[in-house]
This record gives C-alpha cells, sequence and structure tokens, in this order.
C-alpha cells in the first residue's frame, strides 16, 4: 500500500461533490461579471515568483516547490495564481487585443511546503479572479463587491469585509520609514521572521502572529495616518461605494496581506457562524500596482481576490451549509429475473441519453438488496421491471422518499421522469402544446388549447 504524501488528501465522493458545487456557483458569479476563465500551468519557471510574489513574503522565502529540470532550468510548482495569470495576458498580449480592464478567473491547485492543519493542505485548490488595467475606486469596490456577494450565494450570513489601504508610493515610503523609526527600538526582541521582515520589507512585520510580537506590534504608527490626499481620497470613494453597495465592512489599519506586489487597498473576508464561532478569513485579495509592468506587460494596474476552495468546504461542513449537497442519483433501475436483464441495460441508457441519471443492478440480488443500493446512492426514484412489466410495457416507479408507487407506461417513462423531476423544458413553440411535450396536432388537432374537456385531452389535461 501507498501511503499519501503528506499535506495532501484524496477528494472523492461527497467531499468532490461539495467541491464541484462551490466552484460552480463561484465560477458562475463571476461569469455573471463578465469574467472569463484562465487555465495555467501548474509548472511555472522559479523566477516568476521570486521576483514577483516577493522575497520577504514566506511562499518564497519557506514554502515554494522548486526543482531544476533536466534542461537545468528552476522550475516550482505553482505557490498562487496572480502571477502565473497576469504573465498568461502578457504572453498572449491581452493588452493590446482587449478593450480594459481585463477581467480573468480561475480555479485549480496550488503547492506550498506549510503546516498541515483543518481546511489547509500543502496541496490545495484555489478559486480567484484578477481584473486589470483599470485603476478606480468603483472598479475596487465593484470586485470586492463581487467577492462579498459570491460568499452570500454560497450561504453565509455574517460575512463581515475587512479592509485596509496600503496607500500610493508616497504612502509607503513615508510610512516604512515611521515603522523602521519604530521598531528598530523593539527588534531584538522579536521573532526571527520579524528581524529578516525589518529588513527586507518592514510592512511584513505588521502580519506577525506571534502573540508577543502582536503586543509591540500594536504601538506601532498606523497607516491611515500617513496616507496622501490622493490616497485617502481613493480609499474614502472606495469605501462610498461599498456602502452604497450594502457591504458590511470594518477598516483594519493592520491588514497588509502576504504578497510583496500588493499596493492601495487590501481586504479579508471574515466569517462568523451562527453559533458565534469566528473562522476569522476565509478569502483575500487586493490591488496591485507594478505586478504587470515587472511580468512584462504595460504600466497598469489591476486587483484580485481568491478563496481556497478546501477553507470554504471546512467552514460550510462545520455550519451545515453543505448537509443537501451530495452525490445522487435520479434512479435506480432494478431487474426482476434473469430474463429481464437481457433488455435492461438497453432501458437504462435511454433514460441516460434523455439526461436522467441512472444506475442498474446487474447482479443477482433480491429486491430488498436492490432497494438498500438505491438508498446507499440516494436514488430518487426505483424503476422495477420484472417480465410481466416487459411484456406489458408498463413499468412500476416508486418515490424512494414518499414511498409512492404509480404504474408508468414504457413510452411515457421519460416524460412522467422529466416532470417529477422539475427539469427546466425548452420554451414550447407555437406549434407546441401548452404543455410543452408534443406537437398541438398530436391531440389539439393544431386548435388552441382552451382547457375544455373533449376526446383529446393529453397528459396535461389542460388541452383539447
Amino acid at each position: 500500500m501507498f501511503n499519501l504524501v503528506k499535506g495532501t488528501h484524496d477528494v472523492i465522493l461527497d467531499e468532490a461533490r461539495q467541491y464541484s458545487y462551490i466552484e460552480s456557483v463561484l465560477s458562475r458569479v463571476a461569469e455573471i461579471y463578465s469574467y472569463q476563465e484562465f487555465r495555467t500551468p501548474v509548472l511555472e519557471t522559479t523566477e516568476l515568483f521570486t521576483r514577483n510574489v516577493g522575497g520577504s513574503t514566506d511562499i518564497v522565502r519557506k514554502e515554494m516547490y522548486t526543482f531544476d529540470d533536466k534542461g537545468g532550468r528552476s522550475i516550482s510548482l505553482r505557490p498562487e495564481f496572480t502571477a502565473s495569470v497576469v504573465r498568461a495576458m502578457v504572453n498572449n498580449k491581452l493588452f493590446a487585443m482587449q478593450d480594459y480592464p481585463v477581467k480573468a478567473y480561475y480555479c485549480g491547485p496550488n503547492f506550498r511546503y506549510e503546516r498541515p492543519q483543518q481546511g489547509r493542505y500543502r496541496q490545495f485548490n484555489q478559486f480567484g479572479v484578477e481584473c486589470v488595467g483599470v485603476n478606480s475606486p468603483e472598479r475596487d469596490a465593484e470586485v470586492i463587491s463581487m467577492g462579498y456577494n459570491s460568499l452570500l450565494l454560497l450561504g453565509f450570513e455574517n460575512v463581515k469585509l475587512v479592509i485596509n489601504t496600503l496607500g500610493d508610493e508616497e504612502t509607503r515610503k513615508n510610512y516604512q520609514e515611521a515603522l523602521r523609526e519604530y521598531f528598530a527600538k523593539h527588534i531584538d526582541n522579536m521573532c526571527s521572521d520579524c528581524k529578516e521582515r525589518f529588513n527586507i520589507n518592514i510592512l511584513r512585520i505588521l502580519d506577525c502572529k506571534v502573540p508577543e510580537d502582536r503586543e509591540i506590534i500594536a504601538g506601532a504608527p498606523k497607516i491611515t495616518d500617513f496616507l496622501s490626499e490622493n490616497a485617502r481620497n481613493h480609499f474614502n470613494k472606495v469605501l462610498e461605494q461599498l456602502d452604497k453597495l450594502e457591504v458590511i465592512y470594518e477598516i483594519d489599519s493592520e491588514l497588509v496581506r502576504g504578497l510583496d506586489y500588493y499596493s492601495g487597498v487590501v481586504f479579508e473576508f471574515h466569517y462568523t457562524s451562527s453559533v458565534g464561532k469566528n473562522y476569522g478569513a476565509i478569502g483575500a485579495g487586493g490591488h496591485y500596482g507594478h505586478l504587470v509592468s515587472q511580468i512584462g506587460g504595460p504600466d497598469i494596474e489591476g486587483i484580485g481576490y481568491a478563496f481556497g476552495i478546501e477553507r470554504l468546504a471546512s467552514v460550510m461542513n462545520d455550519d451545515g451549509m453543505l448537509s443537501n449537497v451530495k452525490n445522487a442519483i435520479d434512479v435506480y433501475v432494478m431487474p426482476l429475473g434473469d430474463v429481464v436483464k437481457d433488455e435492461i441495460l438497453e432501458i437504462t441508457e435511454s433514460l441516460r441519453l434523455s439526461g436522467i441519471s441512472s444506475e442498474v443492478c446487474l447482479e443477482n440480488k433480491g429486491m430488498s438488496q436492490m432497494f438498500k443500493k438505491a438508498e446507499r446512492r440516494n436514488a430518487k426514484y426505483a424503476l422495477i421491471i420484472g417480465e410481466d412489466e416487459l411484456k406489458s410495457g408498463i413499468y412500476s416507479l416508486k418515490d424512494l422518499e414518499s414511498q409512492q408507487q404509480i404504474q408508468v407506461r414504457k413510452e411515457d417513462l421519460i416524460k412522467v421522469l422529466d416532470n417529477f423531476l422539475d427539469r427546466e423544458d425548452e420554451e414550447p413553440s407555437e406549434e407546441t402544446c401548452c404543455c410543452g411535450k408534443h406537437a398541438k396536432n398530436e391531440c389539439c388537432e393544431g386548435e388552441e388549447c382552451t382547457g375544455e374537456e373533449n376526446n383529446h385531452e393529453c397528459c396535461c389535461g389542460k388541452d383539447k
């Protein structure tokens, strides 16, 4: 037996279904906001991340999976998406071909060598968006609102946006000088990471989680006291737009995020469960100023956010938001007798080709065993067919929730299941009966449906 690599896990059965559900909701929201899907390689040149994510980040310093390939090139497994997506935009000359902004959404695995914990793995799946090419408070607010609304549509109710601004270059220069002066008095008593960050990127000290260091950080200068007029006006306009969009937020002047390319607005989505459990950040993002030009594109700005799928699934399961998301089938087909099996697969295939998910028992099982198998597959209906049913062309269909059983003609089976499963039908055309199931001349003799009873009543019971 081969064991899993530490920090990885198999996503199977109901968990895989839950991941697909989360990803489909997030993707659908992105498409509603006019984003298009990007899929970038898992392998990238190491320099893409060391130069652009930042040498002061834990990702680059401690967590990347890096190796030399057979050509002697330094390659890394993708630790985050933003740099990869921007590289794809630059390589494919999208900034010359499209109107701004260029909008991308993505979903896939990333790799970081960090301590595994609940909802966090060394291989993890991430969904996110990048909006590149337009620098305006309205666009910042739109992207933030999009992430906020995505969580609401997934079922999160007590979501709060935690937001801050890192200001413009003038702001950060003045603020970094103030921080350097303050932390110089305390750095000897702080952790080794803070000592390293003091020399590489002093802003990252604010992100330290060591309790003793947090006490020192609490007395540090606040960036809000150093904002330039332009930076303050931009941030205030973002907040005004968020107020109009009814996004609940809290300003946290110590929020800096963990990536060096961030500038301007940075934010996290925090969640508190219905029973008061505070899960902290379940998604985050920010604005970036020079990332595109550093990767070889024009000097334009962007903003994006990302959610960890494992993190969302863990929190949603804890709070009961995924209890109804499980693997299920529409119909479990139960053949009675060996003779029936010769024809049962054809019947089952006709259901599948009509879009009705089905499983069939082709083994020698009794009725009680087949009902147990149907229950384990979370089947909605059982279709029971024996030799008599084959001869008469009338099958038994049982609702496994209500336990009600009806007889259905072979030719009506798919139509009846469509109605029971409440599947969406195409809009009826002018040549279609009001029930949407057949042409008028099949039962209405080409006349308008009136609801009057006569000899030509159809399955809907309304047309003549």
